[in-house]
């Protein structure tokens, strides 16, 4: 360590004033503020990342970062805070906690971990700000909306009605067996020509959804 001392003239009077009587550097530490901070935003989150000038690279890897960033209209008064776990000079910010259609300015400062007992250091001032904005997610038109329904809705349709012409067939078959041979063609005979129409139906119909 070191003693410190300060001396002066005060009233004719040489006067020496002891301001640390053991002075410790690596205990009063400030830090260069963080600098080329960047970001890039898409629909389910934003990345921040910067670098750090002048810091020893024994330093690097017990910084400790904190995070602010707030509506870009809004003061930084009412800003949100997080320090970060990690010393890695990089952060992301969830979409959900971004508002569509607002843009938003972050900025970082860091000092040397409270975990680490060797350092000590108070917060660097606070670095240039960086703007971004959360990206819209892309919105389905309704038209597709319809079509995807209707085309869902339309298979078990079809496959009830399918069902429905073949319970209606076994009954007419049985029905037939008591009618008399000069008798007019049971409906269950048009059954085949029914399953065509209504199959080919299906066919055309699958096409123009598509």
């Amino acid at each position: 360590g070191y003693r410190v001392s300060l001396q002066g003239n005060f009233f004719g009077c040489n006067q020496t004033y002891m301001a640390f009587l053991e002075y410790n550097p690596r205990k009063h530490i400030k830090l260069d503020p963080p600098l080329n901070i960047q970001s890039n935003a898409t629909a389910s989150k934003c990345q921040i990342w910067w670098n750090v000038w002048n810091v020893p690279w024994y330093l690097t890897e017990i910084l400790q970062y904190e995070l602010q960033y707030k509506e870009y209209s809004m003061s930084w008064e009412v800003a949100m805070n997080k320090t970060l776990p990690s010393s890695l000079p990089q952060v992301e910010i969830e979409a959900t906690e971004l508002r569509s259609g607002i843009a938003y300015a972050a900025r970082v400062r860091c000092k040397v971990s409270e975990n680490e007992n060797s350092y000590h250091s108070q917060w660097s001032e606070w670095s240039q700000t960086t703007v971004f904005q959360r990206a819209d997610v892309p919105k389905v038109s309704e038209k597709i909306l319809n079509i995807k329904t209707m085309q869902y809705l339309f298979i078990p349709l079809s496959f009830g009605t399918l069902l429905y012409l073949f319970w209606n067939c076994k009954l007419s078959s049985r029905y037939c067996c008591f009618l008399t041979l000069g008798q007019k063609a049971s409906p269950a005979l048009t059954f085949p020509h029914q399953l065509l129409s209504f199959s080919l139906s299906i066919v055309c119909t699958m096409g123009i959804l598509r």
